[in-house]
């Protein structure tokens, strides 16, 4: 049995997957390629993704460094397919190799990508934002600014000075105010994307949302369960590992491993008489319910490997691409 969920592949692996288009026809005016959705932490990302996508593929909380991994989410329309790679949070304090290792796979995204997409939240601007600025400046690829969460901003006013001063900071090809939690001025930034992108035939099939495996959502769902219970910390010293993701008799075998860093942090995550683990097991088995369309059972441990996200060799085997 294995303990990591399968790694994502690289970003020119999708463009050798031309025969994932075959039987399809498209224009000759089509267009294809990547847009990485870059930021700080907590700026919006995931949301943003998934509200363009109106289908959950990339796990949320309010809490920094939700997301760990880079997250393929595929749009496709009559026009376009668009490849959005949803990253960690750029962050300034990356002592651990965990942080380290969020740090690389956004900034490895913006070289990959035609377009970036810099996230950044209405009315702010912080030391963490100007590094991925600069970040985005040493790449050359086109930059469009969302604002983000400006369902937040009153009166809406506010925005235009603010506008103004983000587009002296760099050359945006375009900046978009948007709320993704309110889905509003969601509808024209896909139609802005593509008119950056390649000319090329669709990578993906049409029907095919994300690269990430079943598998990887499942722990992925249990993450999110855990993060919105556990106080601040516990968190970031946590990781979820699928033993086993079966089908038999109508209905998914699901086993997970929930991996923390010391032993008291199991207690934690166990509860009194078990009940923060049976809760967690009960949200996470709903939502994967209807996420995989058919009854799941899943089974919860909770195991220690002492300071997991420090420890790369620990981290690559947890599956976390180094």
């Amino acid at each position: 049995m294995s303990e990591q969920p399968p790694e994502s592949p690289e970003l020119d692996d999708a463009n050798e997957s031309d025969a994932s288009a075959e039987g399809h026809d498209v224009p000759g005016t089509y267009r294809c390629g990547f847009a990485a959705i870059v930021g700080r932490p907590n700026v919006g990302k995931s949301t943003l993704l998934n509200a363009l996508l109106r289908r959950k593929v990339s796990i949320v909380s309010p809490k920094p460094q939700t997301t760990r991994h880079r997250i393929l989410g595929i749009l496709t329309r009559p026009e376009e397919q668009i490849i959005f790679v949803d990253t960690p949070g750029i962050h300034s304090t990356a002592r651990r190799a965990m942080n380290r290792h969020m740090n690389r796979a956004a900034l490895s995204s913006l070289a990959d990508a035609d377009i970036n997409l810099f996230v950044v939240e209405a009315l702010t601007w912080t030391d963490e934002d100007q590094r991925v600025l600069d970040a985005l400046k040493q790449q050359k690829r086109p930059i469009i600014l969302v604002l983000s969460k400006v369902d937040k901003v009153t009166p809406r006013e506010r925005l235009l000075p603010y506008i103004t001063e983000m587009s002296r900071r760099a050359e945006f090809v375009e900046v978009v105010p948007l709320s993704a939690l309110k889905n509003s001025n969601l509808e024209q930034l896909p139609s802005i994307i593509a008119r950056h992108l390649p000319v090329s035939p669709p990578h993906f099939p049409p029907d095919q949302v994300t690269d990430r495996s079943p598998e990887f959502q499942a722990a992925e769902i249990v993450r999110e369960k855990l993060t919105l219970r556990l106080r601040q910390e516990l968190p970031y010293g946590l990781t979820v590992a699928i033993e086993q993701f079966k089908e038999e008799d109508g209905r998914l075998l699901v086993n997970a491993v929930i991996w923390v860093e010391r032993t008291g942090q199991k207690a934690i995550v166990i509860g009194q008489g078990g009940e923060q683990l049976k809760e967690v097991g009960r949200s996470a088995r709903i939502e994967m319910s209807n996420l995989f369309g058919q009854p799941v059972h899943l089974e919860l441990w909770v195991k220690v490997k002492e300071n997991w996200s420090d420890n790369e060799m620990a981290l690559k085997q947890l599956g976390y691409e180094m």
